[in-house]
Parts: C-alpha cells; sequence; structure tokens
C-alpha cells in the first residue's frame, strides 16, 4: 500500500488529488499551511471530509518551516511526494511578490530536500501554464523553450522546474512536473474567474471582464486533473542511456529522470462562450462590466495534452458546459443560494 505525502491537501486541487488517492486506498498524508489568502473556512472544511478516512492524517504548517517538514517525513516515510501547495494566482502576485519567494522557492527547495534524503520512488511537483509567458505557437507543447514568463508568480514555476531538473540530475531522484491549464470545478478557490463570476451574479453584482472578453482558455475539469496526476504516478521517468531513446512527444531531460508533462483539455475556450454557459447553468444574465487586459495577463492558452496520453493512456475531456453545471449545482449547494 502506497503511501503518499501530499502538499496542499486543504486547497483546492490538493483536496480533490487525496480523495481520488484514498479512494484507491492509498495511505496518504497531507501537510497545508492554511493562509489566509481566501476564506479558511472552505480549507477547513475539505480537511474535515478527507479525515473522515482512517488511512488520511493532516500536518498544518508553512512550507518555509523546513525543520517541521523534515519531522513530518521522517515519521511517515512516503513513498512518493506530491507537491501541490503553492502561493498561487497571477494577480495576487502583483501585490505581494515575496510571499512566492518564500513559498514557491524556499518551500520547494524544503520539499525536494526531504525527497532526496529519504530517495523517495518519485517526486511530482506543479508547475502552470503560465511558464509559456509570452510564447504564442499554440497548442503549447512541453518541449518548446519557456523563457519569457510575465509575472513573478510563473517566475518562481519556472524556477522549480529548474531546481527539480539539477536535483534529479545531481541525485537521481526520479521528478516529474505537471503544467496545469485553468483548472476549475467544485470546492474551487473564491479567487478562481468562474467562483468569482457566479457569486457575483447570484448577488446582482457585475463581473469583471478583461480585455473584453477576447480572452481563449484551455478550461480543465478538476477531476480530470487529479485523474492525470494519479496516472502519472505510476509513469516514473528514468534516466535514458542516450537521446536518440527519447521520443519527439517526450520532454524527458537526456541528462536525468526528469520529465515535465501538460495537463490540460487540449481545447481553447473563448472567455465570453463560458460566460455565457454559466448564465445558461444558472438561468441569469450577468451584469458585464468590459475592461482592458490585465497586468501580467495572457490572451490566450492552450495545451497540447500527448505526452500525458502517451504516458498514461489518458487525456481530460471534460466539456466546459459540463463542468459549469457541475461547479454551480455544488455552490448553490453548499452557500445554500
Amino acid at each position: 500500500m502506497k503511501r503518499v505525502l501530499v502538499t496542499g491537501t486543504a486547497g483546492f486541487i490538493g483536496f480533490h488529488l487525496a480523495r481520488l488517492l484514498l479512494d484507491e486506498g492509498f495511505v496518504v498524508h497531507g501537510y497545508d499551511g492554511m493562509t489566509d489568502y481566501y476564506d479558511v473556512t472552505l480549507k477547513q472544511r475539505r480537511h474535515q471530509m478527507l479525515l473522515q478516512n482512517p488511512n488520511f492524517a493532516a500536518t498544518e504548517g508553512m512550507l518555509e518551516d523546513a525543520a517541521l517538514i523534515d519531522r513530518v517525513t521522517d515519521a511517515f516515510q512516503p513513498d512518493v511526494i506530491v507537491h501541490l501547495a503553492a502561493q498561487a494566482g497571477v494577480r495576487y502576485s502583483l501585490e505581494n511578490p515575496r510571499a512566492y519567494i518564500d513559498s514557491n522557492v524556499i518551500g520547494t527547495f524544503n520539499i525536494m530536500e526531504a525527497a532526496r534524503r529519504l530517495k523517495v520512488g518519485h517526486l511530482l511537483m506543479a508547475s502552470t501554464s503560465s511558464v509559456y509567458g509570452a510564447n504564442e505557437d499554440m497548442p503549447f507543447v512541453e518541449t518548446e523553450k519557456a523563457d519569457t514568463q510575465l509575472t513573478i508568480y510563473a517566475a518562481t514555476k519556472k524556477a522549480n522546474e529548474s531546481m527539480g531538473h539539477s536535483y534529479a540530475h545531481l541525485w537521481n531522484l526520479p521528478t516529474t512536473m505537471f503544467r496545469f491549464f485553468t483548472v476549475y470545478g467544485t470546492w474551487g478557490r473564491p479567487d478562481l474567474a468562474l467562483y468569482k463570476f457566479v457569486d457575483a451574479i447570484l448577488d446582482d453584482r457585475p463581473i469583471d471582464i478583461y480585455n473584453h472578453g477576447d480572452m481563449y482558455r484551455d478550461f480543465t475539469y478538476v477531476d480530470d486533473l487529479v485523474r492525470g496526476i494519479r496516472l502519472l504516478i505510476d509513469a516514473v521517468p528514468e534516466r535514458p542511456a542516450s537521446r536518440e531513446d527519447i521520443p519527439d512527444w517526450d520532454s524527458l531531460s537526456p541528462v536525468a529522470p526528469f520529465r515535465i508533462v501538460n495537463i490540460g483539455n487540449s481545447d481553447k475556450v473563448r472567455l465570453l462562450d463560458f460566460i455565457d454557459a454559466i448564465e445558461d447553468a444558472l438561468g441569469k444574465k450577468a451584469t458585464r462590466n468590459y475592461m482592458e487586459m490585465q497586468k501580467g495577463d495572457v490572451p490566450a492558452t492552450w495545451a497540447n495534452a500527448e505526452a500525458l496520453q502517451n504516458l498514461t493512456g489518458y487525456r481530460p475531456q471534460t466539456d466546459f458546459k459540463d463542468g459549469i453545471a457541475r461547479f454551480v449545482a455544488w455552490f448553490r449547494d453548499y452557500y445554500g443560494k
């Protein structure tokens, strides 16, 4: 029975991943800082649900607390570490960049050190589609260069990828980084667009639509995302014997057991169509406040998910209208609206 340490289990994606792993019989230890970046009550409710399972336990602590991380990992002895905890949010990184350095760079280093010391079988860490930055060739593919990040959030995630590669090379630590594409779904974060739109429309408040709605996103339903992570746990990268052994589609490093994998729906959706679907699910029209593009934002994201499919036989496919309907049903139930 595999033992998996998951950071960020009180968070949106970490909660869903932990629940999936527990359903499949894994023993899971969660680690989460319970920061007040958004409503802590929502985080506490997620943890309360996970704690109903006897195979789940959790520690509350910050990623920057290296001594606590060492104590937790020494006691739990994980076979696998999935590092999802981070200071999230592109927009907040404009206001408080230091939080991103502390959590995403120093905190990730602490997790990598624990993985190295314990010689875990596989370290998996979250990156983001934001690392593609100013790249314009779409769909984005993992083998292309990504050196033009537009926010400090994206820059810290690209730093994590570079740090992960160096540790994989130096210590033969199998490492997979996944780049997430616009994740949405039940138990979502209040700072995400879907949550904010639904909440505002139900309260008769206007919604802010950047770049006048001429934006495209590869919306990925959270259940699909965590299924991809679960399957990648078993796709352990191995240092190749030679460069010729690496297929064209594979981002596997020629000098390390290290790989980057996109997890996305491979379907770019116009923001205005996304908003139309929210209105349909709510049975209510939005008051639309059209605005200019926000600093650090990009007009489009779109994933090539060929690597994920080749490695796992799986690709996300939830239609955004179905995903929105599920979220609206959860939101109305949770908040009694």
